[in-house]
């Protein structure tokens, strides 16, 4: 009996577990995955307190964007239960002044009711590549995943990445193996802050996926979920358990 690893997904901004559909279906074979909710709180120390709450003793980690976030504070808080991490098309930093009002006109404008003006217009253009924003499929799984969080959960998340802190002095005392991953088009988190990543980690490997953009397992999902089976599989020797 092949033995699976306990695998936490932890989504982004107004996604579900839909984020994640390829690389449930296709690592089912080695890992053994649960999709947590993060929209239940309003900062990140609380969003990773939640997770580790229902979490295994011991568990692999792998979190994309604000998912990505969580990850790091869930690592900072308990790094002796995480046996390895993946952060995709994540933010290492605290925010910057001009992000903050962002997401405060961003909230003010759910809040009169326009929550799905601020996806389509403002949010979606930048979550994938150009050449997806005509994909039908994978638009009408972006906004239906975001319907099915709904305004009130988007603004506790919005609340909660404005609690973020600076990750990078923690970054370097990480000690489990570490996958960072990003699309080359990703203009949320672009590829200089997983290179940044990459040289204050040390166990970690940076992918950089071409022609993909921010919500890369979705617009990626084939590559995303090689690169997670060759981390979930990689031994501290370095050698596959192929």
């Amino acid at each position: 009996m092949v033995h699976k690893t306990p695998l936490l997904l932890l989504p982004g901004t107004l996604c579900d577990e839909r984020l994640w559909k390829h690389q449930l279906a296709s690592l089912d074979d080695i890992a053994d995955m649960t999709v947590i909710d993060l929209t239940g709180a309003t900062s990140i120390k609380e969003l990773a307190h939640s997770v580790l709450e229902g979490a295994p003793d011991t568990f692999a980690l792998a979190g994309l964007s604000l998912g990505g976030i969580v990850a790091m504070e869930v690592v900072r808080q308990a790094p002796e239960r995480v046996s390895k991490v993946a952060l995709l098309n994540s933010n290492p930093y605290a925010p910057r002044p001009e992000q903050l009002e962002t997401w405060d006109h961003l909230e003010h404008l759910v809040e009169q009711g326009r929550f799905m003006e601020v996806l389509k217009e403002k949010l979606l253009p930048n979550l994938i590549h150009p050449n997806r924003q005509q994909d039908e499929r994978l638009v009408s799984t972006i906004v239906s995943m975001a319907e099915k969080i709904g305004p009130e959960a988007y603004i506790r998340q919005l609340k909660a990445v404005a609690t973020r802190s600076d990750a990078r002095q923690n970054l370097e005392q990480l000690q489990c193996d570490t996958l960072l991953l990003t699309g080359r088009q990703d203009n949320v988190c672009p590829t200089a802050f997983h290179e940044e990543m990459e040289e204050l980690i040390p166990n970690s490997t940076l992918k950089v996926i071409d022609q993909c953009g921010h919500l890369s397992s979705l617009e990626r999902p084939e590559a995303v979920s090689e690169n997670l089976r060759a981390w979930l599989l990689e031994t501290p020797e370095g050698r596959s358990d192929f």
